[in-house]
């Protein structure tokens, strides 16, 4: 389990509407350094824009989210500093094809960070290797798998040194045979005590691997805990019917 450290996320009353269609209908979520939860739920809960709203790829309408002790809602707040703190993986690797992995991992921190290209050449060297990937540091994504090229996009956001890294369906794009090697280094990543915040349909993993599992349907946090409760003995009814309907497909 996490140790129970402070808060690296705090958010407090999250509202996000688009137009007249609300998503997220008030919030309120605290993450501690070294936790890993897991938000699960149905497609269109809310929570890939509850996560996107965390590091504002998503204005908030309404509620307050502090990271690190930083209000990044703040105004005048510098988010592209605030953003440094925060890693983020998506769905789609987002990777420059022209460019090799380590040009890919150490592009933010040249221009970002303002490494020299040394100190970023040593920095992303390192982040390759902490997810194995130090053989493939001059292979262009084109000849990398998906699999490989999501390792990359962790390695990119590891460079950086976040706080908190916010993984959003990071498994999703892959063949499910490619799947595992990413789901690795996650797991790696939780025994070095990195903060993280999952969404994925990964539930094997969320079982074995995560500290809290959150569940969200219809905009709202129906129900958390450790993965035993929320799998094993969910309070709420619509936890158990979700549950029970992702069983029934195993």
């Amino acid at each position: 389990m996490a140790a129970a450290g402070r808060h690296i996320l705090d958010v407090r009353g999250l509202h996000k509407s688009f137009g007249t269609l609300a998503v997220l209908k008030g919030i309120d979520f605290r993450l501690r350094e070294r936790e890993l939860a897991f938000v699960i739920g149905p497609s269109g809960s809310g929570k890939s824009t509850f996560l996107r709203c965390c590091n504002r790829l998503e204005e908030p309408t309404s509620g307050s989210i502090h990271v690190d002790g930083t209000d990044i809602l703040a105004p005048g707040v510098d988010i592209n500093a605030v953003r440094r703190r925060i890693g983020m993986v998506f769905q789609s690797f987002n990777l420059y094809p022209h460019m090799t992995a380590l040009g890919n991992v150490t592009l933010a921190l040249r221009l970002a960070s303002r490494k020299s290209k040394a100190e970023a050449l040593e920095i992303g060297r390192a982040a390759l290797a902490r997810v194995g990937l130090a053989h493939k540091a001059q292979a262009h994504p084109g000849e990398l798998s998906g699999g490989q090229q999501q390792r990359v996009a962790i390695a990119r956001a590891l460079a950086l040194e976040p706080k908190i890294v916010l993984f959003d369906e990071p498994t999703s794009a892959l063949d499910p045979e490619l799947v595992g090697s990413v789901l690795q280094v996650m797991r790696d990543l939780r025994e070095t005590g990195m903060t993280m915040l999952v969404v994925s349909h990964e539930l094997q993993f969320a079982r074995a691997a995560a500290d809290r599992v959150v569940f969200m349907e219809d905009g709202v946090i129906v129900e958390q805990g450790p993965p035993e409760q929320v799998f094993g003995a969910p309070q709420q009814a619509r936890t158990r019917a979700f549950v029970a309907r992702i069983d029934g497909h195993r």
